[in-house]
């Protein structure tokens, strides 16, 4: 086993091919040999009886991964991730349930490919409830022929995958759209390749760029006029602005009358002719 080991890590294996053709010449544990490994690393932790489980496994995740080969994903990413369920798998497999871990690893090796697949097989999500996952990968199973659904049909899958009817039409429509470019080069650049954008057909009628912009400067400079204005009136008078007119709880003329020990009348003057002072300035 030691030399099958070092071929198997042998870091020079630079295609799906090779790796495939290493992985078969792991050989295949017998019952009592995955025992003792799987109780090596079970109860005492022994990495290296984990590896071996792990490396004598590698076939069936080749096998398995070859299911998914029709979504247009790359063959090796597909074999990764199920290897990421076997290393998951070993890692949990109690060797007094008394199954093979290949029965035991089946469910987490498919579970990591499942999400590999919903993540990668288009940009927008085409699957997120439970059902919806159930859809996804069981209607090309029972896909009677190519093109849309009857109506028999659909309640046929719905009845057989325990889903509403709605489920199904509305998964069937998901997987039968395509990724639609949200900008493309112009089309001459792609020679006979035809291609859609949705850019030139997106508008929004909401918002103005330009008013935006302008608004903001406005406000900005009425601001900056506001405060040199400000800063051309008395103490007292710029305070009784402020008080009355740019803090959130304004004061009343009477209690700006007591703390200047003047008339309240006298208070309201000030304000006015404040007032007055800064709408010239302002305006000038």
């Amino acid at each position: 086993m030691t030399k099958k080991f070092t071929l198997l890590s042998n870091p020079n294996l630079g295609n799906l091919d090779s790796y495939i053709r290493s992985a078969n010449l792991w050989p295949m544990l017998s019952l009592q040999e995955e025992k003792e490994l799987s109780k090596k690393f079970f109860y005492l932790k022994d990495l290296e009886a984990a590896k071996i489980l792990i490396l004598s496994h590698l076939r069936f995740v080749i096998h398995i991964a070859r299911n998914y080969s029709g979504y247009g994903l790359l063959q090796a990413d597909l074999i990764q991730e199920g290897n990421i369920g076997l290393m998951k798998s070993v890692r949990r497999f109690n060797p007094e349930i008394g199954v093979r871990l290949v029965s035991f690893a089946v469910h987490w090796i498919k579970s990591e490919i499942h999400e590999y697949v919903l993540r990668n097989w288009r940009i927008v999500k085409v699957a997120t409830t439970k059902s919806q996952r159930k859809l996804f990968f069981n209607l090309r199973k029972n896909k009677k022929r190519l093109g849309w659904f009857n109506s028999k049909e659909i309640e046929i899958v719905a009845n057989e995958l325990g889903v509403s009817v709605e489920d199904v039409k509305e998964m069937e429509s998901r997987m039968s759209a395509q990724d639609v470019a949200f900008n493309t080069l112009p089309e001459e650049e792609y020679g006979d390749i035809k291609t859609k954008s949705i850019l030139p057909h997106l508008k929004d009628n909401s918002s103005n760029f330009a008013n935006t912009v302008e608004k903001d400067d406005w406000e900005k400079h009425a601001v900056n006029k506001l405060s040199n204005a400000l800063l051309k009136l008395d103490e007292r008078s710029r305070y009784i602005i402020h008080v009355r007119w740019l803090y959130e709880k304004k004061l009343t003329l009477q209690k700006i009358a007591n703390d200047y020990g003047i008339s309240a009348e006298r208070v309201r003057q000030l304000e006015k002719n404040a007032i007055k002072k800064l709408r010239n300035e302002i305006k000038d």
